[in-house]
């Protein structure tokens, strides 16, 4: 008998969505879907609504209208479903927290008082820690390690709870070269072995191009969505701008050339052009 195929999961549906701020449009009319697994970069300008985007599929900002399904209900927050990496900010040095409590938090945060816990959940945080290469300094004071040695813990408890979507707020900020590409590759083979959903909030996509499903372009409250060879391009850019655009890959990373400014530049925020994030699931479909 042939073996019937597994239809892919809803990680995330957008259906007419709009964010509106005070008497700004954020974005609007967003629809698109992000189906398991996918990894999606979302980009553009800071003030864009990345993290806003983020911040509605978490249930912590509701939309002005429109509607959002979030692993097949409606967002809330402290759901279980979902795995959180924020931006790296540094932990207080005297903070009396070791790695391996920031990572038990993903199991027990949400509970009241301190409690003991369990075999099974001081395993699970083990596993975790050595799957993110912590060991050597998870009974270390978190606030004494590195930017890069904090991040990874931030993954483990992130992932501890064995989510089924992975939302990523630039965690690659504040970073050297060596970190960001030990952060994307942790993050990009947890992806590929649990076959879920990443959603990476990023200022420069080079990094993460090689991993990257779908692309979510979102700027002056318009947005463009697909793959990355159909949204990173000079007509679709220059539309989306208002303005001419190039976009030139170079040794296999991505740059633009601004006609405003005469001056070429990789996809890193430059100067008035998007800085590079996640996008959407196979299924997007690109506003008109």
């Amino acid at each position: 008998m042939p073996v019937a195929e597994i239809a892919p999961q809803l990680s995330v549906r957008f259906t007419e969505a709009t964010l509106d701020y005070q008497d700004r449009r954020v974005w609007g009319d967003l629809s698109l879907e992000f189906d398991e697994p996918s990894f999606v970069a979302i980009l553009g300008p800071n003030g864009s609504g990345k993290t806003s985007l983020l911040r509605v599929i978490l249930g912590l900002t509701p939309l002005s209208s429109g509607g959002v399904e979030v692993l097949g209900e409606a967002p809330r927050r402290g759901n279980p479903g979902i795995g959180y990496v924020p931006q790296h900010q540094s932990f207080d040095q005297d903070l009396p927290l070791r790695g391996r409590d920031l990572v038990q938090l993903g199991i027990d945060g949400h509970r009241w008082g301190i409690g003991r816990p369990s075999s099974a959940a001081r395993k699970r945080v083990a596993e975790v820690i050595e799957a993110v290469e912590a060991t050597p300094y998870a009974d270390a004071p978190i606030g004494r390690l590195s930017g890069g040695e904090q991040q990874r813990l931030r993954i483990a408890q992130a992932i501890v709870g064995d989510p089924r979507l992975l939302l990523c707020d630039e965690p690659l900020a504040s970073l050297d070269l060596r970190y960001q590409q030990e952060i994307t590759k942790l993050i990009g083979d947890w992806q590929r072995r649990t076959r879920r959903t990443v959603l990476f909030v990023t200022h420069d996509v080079n990094p993460i191009l090689n991993l990257v499903d779908r692309v979510l372009f979102v700027v002056n409250g318009r947005w463009a969505a697909g793959t990355p060879d159909e949204v990173l391009t000079s007509e679709r850019m220059s539309d989306l701008y208002g303005s001419h655009v190039d976009v030139l890959r170079v040794h296999g990373r991505i740059l633009v050339v601004s006609d405003s400014t005469g001056s070429g530049f990789e996809l890193e925020e430059p100067h008035h052009l998007p800085d590079i994030h996640d996008g959407p699931g196979p299924h997007a479909r690109s506003a008109p």
